[in-house]
């Protein structure tokens, strides 16, 4: 695909989840038709795209259906086979590209890359049995993270390992293996930024976003986060860096540690929206989702500027879920609801945008004023861990 995709294209999206939903919805503002891939029936995507195909995200027949009805391929999450996107790549232009989702799926590969890159990570070492486990031990020091180099999100496919005799246990139930073992970072804060970057090379990035866990999944963001301005344009700085780096087309989320000295530290990186973008849809000009596409179809970006302060709140599982009378009649509170059938426990059902005049973000006591029915019983503070 050369220069920019025409409206009434059609943009092409392997997975049927909420980011593939708001990436739709962007698309369709721009004048472009969606074709959604997804394994799974009535799929929050589907409900807003032109045509739906459900199929093995690694058969190669519904694969080939996919392409051919697509003009530019994207992704709403990483784990499809190698060899899957390799067809797909071999088909239509697929942004980004497999050499980059390839990077993001494996975390022996991930850190590799960051370190070349010049990004500074936390210590780690791959384990694949009871010796390389001893020897990362030894080398790295517990506490640590032993996880699953593929396939873990929201906290699944890890272990917090205290003891060797932990590790160990850990190392048998853990799969799939390989594993890498993580060492700690003391740090003060959690965060993230969103970049996204062109085919000729132009990126822009949005504000730092400070991110806090309740179970190893995303609970509140705050736009902007509340550190010092040099580490944020430095978290800025080094996300710019590493899609540079990483050739990318399309989008790019670096999620950060803030250590206790100010030092920036790369916990992971997913080459697509994320969820602590979300706040963009209501707080900027143009949200994630939008320049997701515009990277994508080759259009220009514009800046990844913000016009408010904002907190947004996950709604997850089916206690949160409840809410949702209580959150429509809350003034100030915009809902987004994606659509799934069912609130499993630990499932991201919607999440919920407060805005602030730009510079005014409240502090702790603010952010649970300002989340109504969703206040936290307890003041919002970040999840210890690596």
């Amino acid at each position: 695909m050369s220069g920019a995709l025409p409206p009434g294209s059609t943009i092409g999206i392997v997975g049927g989840g909420q980011l593939g939903r708001m990436s739709a919805m962007a698309a369709a503002r721009l004048g472009y038709r969606v074709l959604i891939l997804t394994d799974e029936a009535n799929s929050p995507a589907s409900h807003v795209a032109l045509t739906t195909i459900v199929g093995d995200y690694d058969n190669p027949d519904t694969l080939r259906a996919f392409a051919a009805g697509a003009d530019v391929i994207t992704f709403e999450f990483e784990n499809v086979s190698a060899a899957g996107l390799d067809l797909l790549a071999s088909l239509r232009p697929v942004r980004p590209g497999p050499a980059v989702l390839r990077i993001s799926q494996d975390r022996v590969a991930e850190k590799s890359f960051l370190n070349a890159a010049g990004a500074a990570t936390a210590p780690w070492a791959e384990v694949t049995d009871a010796a390389s486990l001893d020897a990362a031990i030894a080398r790295i020091r517990l506490p640590g993270i032993l996880k699953t180099t593929r396939l873990g999100y929201d906290g699944k496919g890890q272990a917090l390992v205290r003891t060797a005799e932990q590790a160990h246990a850990a190392l048998a139930e853990l799969a799939p293996k390989p594993l890498i073992l993580e060492g700690f970072v003391d740090f003060a804060c959690e965060i993230s930024v969103v970049v996204a970057r062109g085919a000729d090379g132009s990126a822009s990035a949005f504000d730092a976003v400070e991110n806090r866990h309740r179970h190893h999944i995303l609970d509140i963001t705050l736009a902007p986060a509340r550190i010092p301005p040099e580490t944020a344009e430095a978290a800025r700085a080094l996300a710019l860096r590493v899609a540079a780096a990483l050739d990318l087309v399309g989008l790019l989320a670096v999620e950060m540690f803030v250590t206790r000295d100010g030092s920036v530290v790369v916990n992971e990186i997913a080459p697509r929206p994320h969820n602590s973008g979300h706040w963009t849809i209501d707080a900027c000009p143009a949200s994630q989702f939008e320049l997701h596409i515009r990277a994508v179809a080759g259009l220009p970006l514009p800046a990844a500027g913000r016009h408010s302060d904002a907190v947004m709140k996950n709604l997850v599982g089916p206690e949160e879920t409840a809410l949702w009378p209580a959150i429509l009649a809350t003034e100030g509170l915009i809902p987004h609801l994606y659509g799934k059938t069912e609130a499993r426990p630990g499932r991201k059902m919607g999440h919920v945008t407060r805005l602030f005049p730009r510079g005014s973000l409240p502090g702790e006591f603010g952010v649970r004023a300002a989340l109504g029915p969703l206040s936290p019983a307890e003041a919002v503070e970040p999840e210890s861990g690596a």
